[in-house]
């Protein structure tokens, strides 16, 4: 079940009796249980109906035990347990043990007054496992993945209309690209902006520019963007713009290496095939920042891309062993891009 369809479900007051939300996007697990106590407990019951629990350090026994004691002065109660590593092939590192066993004979028969919530930040869950098996059978498992770019777009326009405000496509696209994508921090940012443009307003690309920062990650893509089109001006301007806010340079210098480490995998994935999904899947990373990698990796070949490599390398060495100034180090390599690229 997606998450979409276990909120009209509990919309229509069939809320799931037990579910596992699993997936890197904490915000999204964060905003569906939000979703769910809006929808299942009435605001007066909360205090008393609401209850989490860690179960890196509670005993699952413990949260069963709760979960099948009736609630106190209220017709429902939800409780989130979070962290429920043994549900995936990780091992558990927290200092509780687990009776999954016990769990295995509670989704058997769960309690018709209780809503038990599982979260675990993890891509997938351990099928092999009888009690994931149990809940899949159920449909009770969830996941939250990455969302594609459009679908990030598609999220900040609704958000901003629910405010009342509008936002077009290139102020959307300009906020996904300065916050990297990252959930959370678009919606902090949003809500700034939507504040500033005031109900019935327009978030407009220069109000954005204007209040939603860069951060360092995508400062370097810029930087790599500048080198990427023959802006080494701009490219030089913006490096001393990031000493100036103090960023130091060996930091840059592996932001420079993992962009390009990227950039280069990209390249050669995108080669053999590779679509934005499978990209994002075999390098790790956002299918944002995949994609972003993949329209670096066209203006290169794989020669170009090793060399530049090759020569961060180097430089990594001789700024550790003080060999050269970091900042000069950085600069020369920059301005030495400046008459082309390298080719092996």
């Amino acid at each position: 079940m997606n998450a979409r369809q276990a909120m009209v479900s509990t919309r229509n007051g069939r809320p799931l009796p037990v579910c596992v939300c699993y997936g890197q996007e904490r915000f999204l697990v964060q905003e569906f249980i939000q979703f769910v106590i809006e929808h299942t407990i009435e605001p007066e019951y909360r205090d008393l109906a609401l209850i989490r629990y860690q179960l890196r350090d509670t005993p699952l026994a413990e949260v069963l035990d709760d979960a099948e004691t009736a609630p106190f002065l209220s017709p429902r109660k939800l409780i989130v347990a979070e962290d429920a590593f043994f549900l995936t092939g990780a091992k558990d590192k927290g200092k509780a043990e687990h009776d999954v066993e016990r769990l295995q004979r509670y989704l058997h028969s769960p309690a018709d007054y209780t809503i038990l919530i599982f979260t675990v930040e993890a891509d997938k869950l351990d099928e092999r496992k009888k009690v994931v098996k149990t809940l899949k059978a159920a449909d009770a498992l969830i996941p939250f993945q990455p969302m594609e770019p459009d679908a990030v777009l598609k999220w900040i326009r609704t958000r901003a209309g629910k405010r009342g405000v509008s936002i077009g496509d290139e102020a959307a696209g300009l906020m996904l690209f300065n916050t990297g994508a990252h959930l959370q921090q678009i919606a902090a940012e949003l809500d700034k902006c939507c504040t500033y443009a005031g109900e019935g307003g327009e978030i407009t690309p220069d109000a954005v520019k204007q209040l939603v920062p860069r951060t360092v990650e995508q400062n370097v893509f810029v930087l790599i963007d500048h080198i990427v089109r023959q802006r080494h001006d701009q490219a030089v301007s913006l490096f001393f713009e990031l000493l100036g806010q103090r960023e130091e340079p060996v930091k840059i210098l592996a932001l420079l290496v993992r962009q390009f480490r990227l950039v280069l995998q990209a390249k050669w994935l995108g080669g053999q095939g590779a679509n934005r999904q499978q990209l994002a899947a075999q390098l790790g990373v956002h299918p944002y920042a995949a994609q972003l990698a993949y329209e670096q990796s066209r203006h290169y070949d794989e020669r170009q891309l090793a060399r530049i490599l090759e020569q961060l390398a180097e430089l990594d060495y001789r700024m550790k062993t003080g060999k050269v100034d970091k900042a000069l180090g950085l600069e020369l390599f920059l301005l030495g891009l400046k008459g082309g690229l390298p080719v092996a």
